[in-house]
């Protein structure tokens, strides 16, 4: 896995989900028969191993996508001439 998001980009991300595990951590010691909170707190674990490896599956697959995207067009460019 080679890195795919900066140094900020991860200290923005290890900030924020250790924030919200936090938050959803004090909700589930309330009410832990919620649900919703145990998808949160997975989403926001998913954050901080974002942050720890500085690799985002998102990032990734969009990456990914674009380079398909540029590839195919470049083979499948049509010339229109409006004359």
């Amino acid at each position: 896995m080679k890195p795919n998001i900066g140094i900020i980009n991860a200290l923005v991300r290890l900030t924020m989900g250790f924030a919200l595990l936090s938050w959803v951590t004090a909700k589930l010691v309330k009410r832990p028969y919620r649900d919703s909170y145990l998808l949160v707190a997975l989403l926001a674990a998913m954050k901080v191993a974002e942050g720890i490896t500085r690799f985002c599956p998102l990032t990734f697959a969009f990456d990914q996508y674009q380079n398909e995207q540029n590839s195919t067009s470049d083979h499948d460019e049509m010339t229109y001439n409006p004359s």
